[in-house]
This record gives structure tokens, C-alpha cells and sequence, in this order.
């Protein structure tokens, strides 16, 4: 597949949207709300529209990531600027394909050049740890109260920035939709029917799991 890479541009959010809500839907609860993240996303603070990139296959976006700004402060109070991805998605009938492993590569080496010191997500350790990922408790990296939840995972694009402290990851406060408003923004698009799954148990348990120094 010839497969290319370019920056989002304002005629196709909609397209994102609606590529975003199929990625997700049911994969992690009934439905999804990471559509209505990707609307809200643009136009916040924390957006980094030099790294909102999709894939286009045959003139057709069928993948996208986007990138928000996050920081992480040590114990000493130092605070370092990093990012945070997310969403990241690929339409079903491509994944596993090598599509979103491009995109990613492509845009993390992006922020490396300009200047970000790590990137920090949550995600599936099976999907990212490819990528150089390491779950934060092996960095000393946390989240806010000094939890390692089993999902919180961090690269360094410039080694050894964590060496010698504890940090605490702050994501961007655009992460904290309700479910009420992803509801009211959903009517915007074609009904699909909610339904459980067993990758929203998986997910459950990732996302509830802790791991221990």
C-alpha cells in the first residue's frame, strides 16, 4: 500500500471524526467519546497542531494522531515540558498493518526535533513497547500521587532526562470530557449500536492495575 503522511488540515476534521469514532467504537466501553476528544482537542491550549498528522491511502484519510502538551515535575520541583499523544487511531479494515506504527514513528521523531525530551501516554504495553516504550516505574516516572498505573508508559527521545529523580507525569486537563458531553456531540453522526465486548474487560483490568517497586 502506498501510504502517505501529511498534516491535518480543516477540511478534513470531519473525516478524522468520523475515522476516530470507528477506531474506537466498543473497543474500550460501549460506543467511544475519543471522536468528540478530537473535536475539542484542536481548539484548546494544550494542542499541538505541528504534530496532527493523518494517513491517506488512495486520497482517503484512514488514520490519524494527535498531540497535546504535558510536563512532568521531580522531586525537586524541576518541571520538564513533554507530550502526550492520543487519540491515535486507524480505521478496522487497516489495522495491523504497519499503518499506525508509521504515523507514530513519523510524528515522534517530529517532536524530538523540536526539543520535547519524552513522550508519555497511556496505552496497551503490547501496542507501544515496540515503539521503545517503557512503563513508567522502570524511569521513575509517575502519575499524579505516585501511582504506576499498568497502562502509563514513557519514551525518552532524549536519554537519561529522567536519570537521578522521581517525576510526576500532569497530563493536559483536554483529556477530562464527560460522558454527557461526547453523548449530545455523537447525535452529530450516523446511529451505531452500542454493544459490550471482551477488549472493554481487557481494558478494564489495565486500566485498574497498579504495579509495585
Amino acid at each position: 500500500m502506498e501510504i502517505s503522511i501529511r498534516r491535518e488540515v480543516e477540511s478534513d476534521y470531519r473525516r478524522v471524526e468520523e475515522v476516530t469514532r470507528e477506531a474506537f467504537w466498543n473497543l474500550y466501553v460501549p460506543g467511544c467519546n475519543e471522536h468528540y476528544l478530537t473535536h475539542v482537542l484542536r481548539d484548546h491550549k494544550d494542542f499541538i497542531p505541528e504534530l496532527d498528522f493523518v494517513a491517506v491511502l488512495d486520497g482517503k484519510i484512514i488514520a490519524n494522531i494527535m498531540y497535546a502538551r504535558s510536563y512532568i515535575v521531580n522531586e525537586s520541583g524541576d518541571r520538564i515540558e513533554t507530550v502526550t499523544f492520543g487519540p491515535v487511531c486507524v480505521l478496522p479494515e487497516y489495522q495491523k498493518k504497519g499503518i499506525g506504527s508509521k504515523i507514530i514513528r513519523h510524528t515522534m521523531k517530529l517532536a524530538e526535533g523540536m526539543g520535547f525530551p519524552a513522550v508519555l501516554i497511556f496505552g496497551d504495553p503490547q501496542n507501544y513497547c515496540k515503539h521503545g516504550f517503557m512503563n513508567g516505574i522502570d524511569l521513575k516516572v509517575s502519575t499524579m500521587g505516585g501511582i504506576y498505573p499498568h497502562g502509563f508508559l514513557v519514551l525518552e527521545l532524549k536519554k537519561g532526562i529522567f536519570a537521578g529523580h522521581s517525576w510526576e507525569y500532569y497530563g493536559s486537563d483536554v483529556y477530562n470530557i464527560t460522558d454527557a458531553e461526547a453523548e449530545e456531540f455523537d447525535k452529530r453522526f450516523e446511529p451505531k449500536v452500542k454493544e459490550w465486548k471482551p477488549s472493554q474487560e481487557v481494558f478494564s483490568i489495565n486500566w485498574r492495575s497498579r504495579l509495585q517497586i
